[in-house]
């Protein structure tokens, strides 16, 4: 299968099916004709530009002002990469990393970056070979672009660095001569054009939103679980409530958890209970906030996948390079600071509705044995979650929140969205974790309501899962049920649209 790189706007979606079906990258005539021309054009400009012009005849960043002869421009933009590639930290996980080559690829597509044509044939090459460069967590500001971390992305280019390739990690300069690849010489610009831009943050951004999009889904599963396993009622979720408050996530979610129980008997049964506890109580409305900023996170990653991002400009068509601001990440580091706090909150609740199934109450044992005080049972797994919640809580302060002046005060105000993105990157995990560990509970507890069975939905869930989690009789060595657990959340079969 092949994907053709072009100005038809991306989707999530649609990069989700190229990774998943590892498709193959391919330029589109419109895209490699729009690269050429706008080569053509900075080549026949540095002939009579009679101006200095930013990170193409002069250094960078405080170095502005320091014009470079002409036969220099090759080793500056050289030099620019090599010395910028200063990442520190854990590295990038390999599937952020290939999302970073194909939105760079993409960027550079639309004729406005001054990249040759080799140069971003050779990032699909990579992409297409999965030859992953080895990139760090740590090192971008978040404004003059990923600096740090798409040097590092770049080094290949030059047959420098190293490579994860195959399963291993190789230097670049084998894994080139091996290929029959040449390193490439940078021309004028195509280092800044290379370092320029948000493909770091917009890459974990772009794998948090997909992740987040299922958990989302999972978390109304998983909560519908939870609410007949703890004999929970089911009016809150009644469409009258939510035409009085006409959110569209919550909504969405009353009517998802409606369809969830159709046929439940659990869900029919009478009630002893008035009111349910807030976590099971206002699950639409916390549940439906979430989804609210899933969807609008999405819409502005999806304008940033889209865009070219780096500095200056290259107008072909009205013969004009702009010096400015498209690398400057805080358009997304916002966003990716809320999305966290929203997944945040989704396992907050999620840890609640655990703690209230092993609590004993409504018919339930306490910690979900039958033997509770010889057994343990469930009990240590909510202090998993808690501690998982918890941890979210700190990662939770927005970095975007912060500034720090750098290059001698020429960038005054960054954004920090790199520290926005890994931060989301973990709290996504952790959300992850948190709603297996109340799969793991929810399955327990709905035993105990036998022979009653829950809808239909929920019970081919639960059978599924109880072909790779048991029921639990005595204590056992639960860490390798909760990874079990977290891996069931991988399978999307039981899902539908967010949306």
């Amino acid at each position: 299968m092949i994907h053709y790189i072009s100005k038809e706007r991306l989707t999530l979606e649609r990069l989700k099916s190229i990774i998943e079906n590892e498709e193959k990258l391919v330029l589109s005539q419109e895209a490699t004709d729009a690269i050429i021309k706008c080569r053509k054009y900075l080549d026949s400009k540095m002939e009579d530009i009679g101006r200095p012009v930013y990170g193409i005849t002069t250094g960078f960043g405080s170095l502005y002002n320091v014009t470079i002869p002409k036969d220099q421009l090759s080793q500056l933009q050289y030099n620019l990469v090599v010395s910028h590639a200063c990442g520190a930290g854990e590295t990038v996980r390999p599937q952020i990393v290939k999302l970073m080559l194909f939105l760079k690829a993409q960027s550079l597509s639309y004729g406005h970056s001054g990249a040759q044509l080799i140069t971003v044939q050779r990032l699909i090459d990579m992409f297409n070979e999965d030859i992953l460069p080895v990139v760090y967590q740590q090192g971008s500001l978040g404004a003059s672009g990923d600096l740090a971390p798409l040097a590092h992305l770049s080094l290949p280019l030059l047959g420098l660095g190293e490579v994860l390739y195959r399963g291993r990690i190789r230097q670049t300069a084998e894994v080139w001569k091996e290929k029959g690849w040449e390193p490439i010489t940078l021309q004028s610009k195509e280092g800044l054009a290379l370092l320029n831009g948000t493909q770091f943050m917009s890459a974990h951004a772009v794998w948090s939103i997909l992740k987040s999009m299922r958990l989302a889904r999972w978390a109304d599963l998983i909560g519908a679980m939870s609410l007949d396993a703890y004999d929970g009622r089911i009016e809150p979720f009644l469409p009258l409530t939510h035409q009085l408050r006409p959110h569209m996530g919550q909504i969405l979610t009353g009517k998802r958890f409606i369809e969830l129980l159709e046929g439940s008997e659990l869900s029919r049964r009478p009630k002893e209970h008035v009111q349910d506890p807030y976590s099971f109580r206002c699950i639409p409305q916390v549940h439906g906030a979430v989804k609210d900023n899933i969807l609008y996170v999405k819409s502005v990653i999806e304008a940033e996948i889209n865009s070219a991002t780096d500095n200056p400009n290259i107008f072909p068509d009205e013969d004009m390079v702009i010096s400015a601001g498209n690398f400057h990440g805080e358009p997304i580091a916002i966003p990716m600071d809320a999305l966290a706090i929203a997944m945040s909150e989704l396992a907050s609740i999620s840890e609640r509705r655990t703690y209230q199934l092993i609590h004993g109450l409504r018919g339930l044992p306490k910690y979900l044995v039958a033997n509770p005080g010889l057994n343990n049972g469930f009990m240590i797994p909510q202090y998993t979650a808690a501690s998982i919640v918890s941890q979210n809580k700190g990662l939770c302060w927005p970095a975007s929140c912060d500034s720090i002046p750098s290059s001698q005060g020429q960038e005054d105000h960054v954004s920090m969205g790199s520290n926005s993105a890994t931060k989301l990157v973990r709290v996504v995990d952790n959300t992850e974790t948190v709603l297996g560990i109340e799969l793991f509970n929810a399955a327990q507890a709905l035993e105990f309501r036998r022979p009653a069975k829950s809808s239909p939905a929920i019970e081919r869930v639960f059978e599924d899962f109880r072909k790779v989690v048991p029921f639990i009789d005595n204590d056992c060595y639960m860490h390798p049920l909760i990874e079990k657990s977290v891996e069931f959340l991988r399978h999307e079969q039981y899902l539908w649209p967010l949306f």
